[in-house]
Parts: C-alpha cells; structure tokens; sequence
C-alpha cells in the first residue's frame, strides 16, 4: 500500500503540476494572481484537508460522491471510502489536490529559468511546441525534476494525516500505510518497541532509496 500510494500519487502530481506550470507560464495580466492563489491549498493543515474530503466523499451528501453518483458511475448511496477497491483512490484524491500545486511552484520556478535563445532557435528553425517540449524544456529541467520528486516521494512514503482522518486504515487494511500501521501499534496496542521497529524500517528504507535516486539522477541537496 505505501509503495502504491506512493507512486500513483507522486506521478499524478508530477504529471499535473508540469502541466499547470506550462499553463501558467505567462506575463499576461492576472496570471500573477493566478501563481499566487497555487499557494493557497498548501496552508491549509493535512487533517482539516483529510476531514474537507472525508465529508465531500460522503455517499449520503458528499458533493463529490453526489456528483459522481449522478453520473451513473456509481450506485446510489455509495461510499467511495467504505468500499476497499474505491478507498485509495478517495485517499489520493486529498494528497493530489493538497499537494500538486507544490510541483507548480517548483516547476514554474524552473520554467521561469530556462533561458529563451535556444526556443527562439527552435522556433527559427521550424521546431513545434511539443518538439521543444520533449527536446528543450524536459532535458533542461531534469534536474529541477529530480529534485520535486525526491522531495514530494519522502514525504509521499511517510503519509499519515490523509490515511488516519479518511479511513484509520480501513477498509480492513485497504489503505494501510507503514506509518499509519506504526501509529496503529503504537496507539492502539501500546507495542512501542514493534511500532519502534517500523517506523525505523521506513527510514532506513527513505535513506536507502533517496541515496539510490540521488546517486542516479545526479541530485545535489
């Protein structure tokens, strides 16, 4: 679950933020305000997040459940976090809408960097929007990049706001994480030194995969 979690969630992001960023990127009137307002999910705490979807992805009165219900997606009365198979995703959605505009900022900070003679040649030359993209922007923010999802995985790997308000692991254990089964442990059956263990686990795990990825990717903190 912590892998899946993880990795769905920090691809979404990734993903989404460059495309936002892309978006953004413009000296056009009001696009400041725009930039700005991208800060505004990042303020708010992680449980008064978790508790906003909790309540949003009711299957009673939900506005997102309601919504996704009047669709045909879903039956009526569905519980999107009650149900194992829909949990995750209900869970993921909080992380995803909280935390994308992160990735904005920091990409947005490394697109606004990126120097213009080589897109002027590209653009001399005959090359597309998509040509520059994949040619220019993408080899020139890879480390920009590298540096977002380092940051965005380590704390991605130790979720447990979102996991404790939406659904205290359940259903059964369908979004069980690592910390949150420390916490339960160590909560709840008083085991500190197994609870101990776990969450000493997941930070020899952290170190052991950041130093991977860095030494990969070239990364310097």
């Amino acid at each position: 679950n912590t892998f899946v979690y993880t990795s769905i969630a920090l691809v979404l992001q990734l993903v989404l933020g460059m495309l936002i960023a892309l978006l953004l990127d413009s000296d056009r009137k009001g696009y400041g305000l725009l930039r700005a307002m991208m800060t505004l999910p990042l303020v708010i705490p992680p449980a008064v997040t978790a508790m906003m979807f909790l309540l949003m992805l009711n299957g009673s009165f939900g506005v997102i459940a309601r919504g996704i219900i009047a669709t045909g997606l879903l039956p009526a009365g569905f519980s999107i976090l009650g149900d194992a198979q829909t949990a995750m995703a209900g869970v993921l959605l909080a992380e995803v809408w909280q935390w994308t505009p992160f990735m904005v900022l920091i990409m947005l900070a490394g697109l606004r960097s990126l120097p213009k003679e080589p897109f002027e040649a590209a653009a001399i030359d005959g090359a597309t929007s998509m040509q520059a993209f994949f040619k220019l922007t993408l080899p020139m923010m890879s480390k920009v990049i590298a540096i977002a999802v380092l940051i965005r995985g380590i704390d991605l790997f130790r979720a447990f706001d979102y996991v404790k308000v939406m659904t205290d692991s359940g259903p059964g254990t369908a979004t069980e994480t690592l910390t949150s089964y420390a916490g339960r442990i160590y909560f709840g059956n008083a085991d500190f030194p197994y609870a101990s263990t776990i969450a000493l686990l997941t930070l020899i795990i952290v170190i052991l995969v950041s130093s991977v990825f860095m030494k990969v990717f070239k990364v310097k903190l």
